[in-house]
């Protein structure tokens, strides 16, 4: 267990291996446990690094924080850990949080791998948990995304496993908390000045960030990589899993 202080907030974080860092950042309401099978892929050929965002996981949960916040968080992380150029591999959340530290430090980054992702947040009118409002009114986050699973996920057998497998739930009060961060945010006008080489995955049928969605970031950072996985909802990585990390450790260079 590592914890280091920046930005004025107690963060955790823990590392593998050596070489070149990979950054990896989960999604939201959850912690660095989330992407565990791919650091675990990774580990013996880089230095992996799962950090708890800031409100989430072992880190501290300050009452208020913004999506910039989880972008500062980053960028200070790599200078306290005297990381000049690093990899990120962001999942939901955390691919807002890994275009955001890419626009702006786009020479420290080198590649980055955008799971299940978004340029902006939605308008509230076409968002999933709008849309379906009336069966999840008075449920907490987790409780929601849980009750509305079928439309965000397409394997569910595999999904239960691996969700079950991510301890350290939020309460309901640091849930909205956490959500609120993200109410507000456009990546579209500065992902231009993305220099790193970028790979995009999105799920056929993830109701959350539909393929679209990934599509809209490959077309706006320079010369991204779109892949779309056909037999996957929010959870390409978990629900074609295999296909995942074959995709992971081309992009990675790895035999």
């Amino acid at each position: 267990m590592t914890k280091v202080t920046v930005n004025g907030v107690e963060l955790f974080y823990m590392e593998e291996g050596r070489g070149e860092a990979i950054i990896f950042l989960h999604g939201l309401t959850s912690n660095h446990h989330m992407l565990k099978q791919e650091m675990y892929v990774l580990k013996h050929h880089y230095r992996v690094i799962g950090v708890d965002a800031r409100g989430h996981g072992e880190s501290e949960k300050p009452n208020h924080y913004t999506l910039e916040d989880h972008i500062q968080d980053v960028i200070s992380l790599m200078d306290y850990l005297h990381i000049e150029r690093a990899h990120l591999i962001g999942m939901s959340m955390g691919t807002y949080v890994a275009q955001g530290v890419a626009i702006q430090i786009p020479e420290r980054i080198k590649k980055m791998v955008l799971i299940s992702g978004n340029t902006h947040a939605k308008d509230s009118g076409t968002s999933l948990l709008e849309k379906h409002k009336e069966e999840v009114e008075g449920l907490a986050f987790d409780e929601q995304l849980g009750k509305l699973s079928a439309y965000v996920f397409h394997q569910l057998d595999k999904i239960g496993p691996w969700m079950s497998g991510i301890p350290g739930r939020l309460t309901p009060e640091q849930q909205e908390i956490a959500a609120d961060a993200l109410a507000t945010f456009d990546f579209r006008p500065d992902l231009h000045k993305v220099k790193a080489e970028t790979l995009v995955i999105s799920g056929q049928y993830d109701g959350l960030n539909p393929p679209e969605d990934g599509k809209e970031i490959a077309n706006h950072i320079p010369g991204a990589q779109f892949m779309l996985f056909e037999q996957s909802g929010h959870a390409p990585n978990i629900e074609e899993q295999e296909k995942f990390q074959n995709v992971l450790r081309e992009f990675f260079d790895l035999k």
